[in-house]
């Protein structure tokens, strides 16, 4: 086929609702039904959440739309051996001039996953994606509160929070993400008969995989005291942490609280609920914690994940070395 560079591309689809609507795609009937087939093992066999499968129907959609333009045609399972790394390079530089690379990354790694599940069930390969090289990203490191800003930030709603027992509640939640290295959605996720009563608890992570985490006896008071003052009656399996309605409560306003807590406090922008789970991984490895624990606790897949926190403490060694030591302080 024809190469890409330098066509005009059609104009690109919408973000997807959920769930994805085949329809959506710009394709031939073979490939649309292998769509399905892929989008049912995302949610099924791997276990991806409704969210992760929403965000990657969009980049193949928005893959396929572009591919249509210089085909004259929507394309089919056949269309994959004969694309050349020029067609998705195409792809990219398009993309290049809208979008984050770490959002173009994600989209050719979305591709890329495609296509190795249809070349896995020997419906179609595509040989370009072989020698094609994504954006190169920056090294993204953990930026974590030090040990007196996470203290602050959990005991400051009780200050800034006009109602009691939001604001106990709000406590609860930053000190179960502190005191545990929950992730938001993890924390919320919980319902009243998963409060922590002894000193272990069981957490559904990503890709609905179980992990146990010591639960500090902090964190255990900080949630009795929430569940003390709730005003609403909690059923056993309804949601552990509440609204102002009595309903689920929106991550976004856990997520708006920080922000209010953050500018109240002269923290930094990176002061999010986010980075009480790092700092909760960062506070043990500074204190003599074993990585591959930390990776247990975190629920990591890849204990490369979890090595990221090591170069958090090399620059905060770093940035000690050059505050104290006699021939650093010479060099400025």
């Amino acid at each position: 086929m024809a190469q890409t560079a330098g066509l005009a591309r059609p104009k690109p689809f919408p973000a997807l609702p959920e769930p994805v609507p085949l329809a959506r795609f710009a394709a031939a009937e073979d490939l649309r039904a292998a769509i399905a087939l892929w989008l049912a093992w995302l949610s099924g066999e791997r276990r991806a959440s409704a969210h992760t499968v929403a965000a990657y129907g969009p980049d193949l959609a928005d893959c396929l739309d572009f591919l249509t333009g210089p085909l004259g045609e929507h394309p089919s399972l056949a269309t994959f051996p004969a694309l050349t790394p020029a067609d998705f390079r195409a792809w990219l530089a398009e993309r290049a001039g809208h979008l984050q690379r770490s959002s173009m990354a994600r989209g050719l790694s979305v591709v890329r996953g495609f296509i190795r599940f249809l070349d896995r069930r020997g419906l179609a390969s595509s040989p370009a994606l072989a020698v094609l090289r994504g954006p190169k990203l920056p090294q993204s490191v953990p930026k974590p509160l030090s040990v007196p800003d996470a203290a602050e930030i959990i005991e400051a709603p009780a200050e800034f929070v006009a109602s009691a027992w939001q604001a106990k509640r709000d406590i609860a939640i930053l000190t179960l993400l502190y005191g545990c290295g929950l992730r938001l959605s993890e924390a919320l996720g919980l319902t009243r008969a998963e409060a922590p009563r002894t000193e272990l608890m069981t957490v559904v992570g990503k890709g609905r995989k179980q992990r146990v985490v010591p639960v500090l006896a902090a964190v255990r008071e900080a949630i009795a005291d929430y569940l003390a003052a709730c005003p609403y009656p909690l059923a056993p399996d309804g949601p552990l942490f509440v609204g102002a309605r009595g309903g689920p409560l929106n991550p976004r306003l856990v997520q708006r609280r920080m922000e209010e807590l953050r500018g109240m406090l002269g923290l930094p922008e990176t002061a999010t609920p986010h980075a009480l789970r790092h700092s909760f991984a960062t506070h043990l490895l500074g204190a003599g914690g074993d990585l591959r624990a930390i990776q247990e606790l975190l629920g990591h897949a890849s204990l490369s994940t979890t090595q990221r926190y090591t170069s958090v403490e090399t620059e905060q060694l770093l940035a000690i070395y050059d505050a104290a030591h006699p021939r650093a302080r010479q060099r400025g």
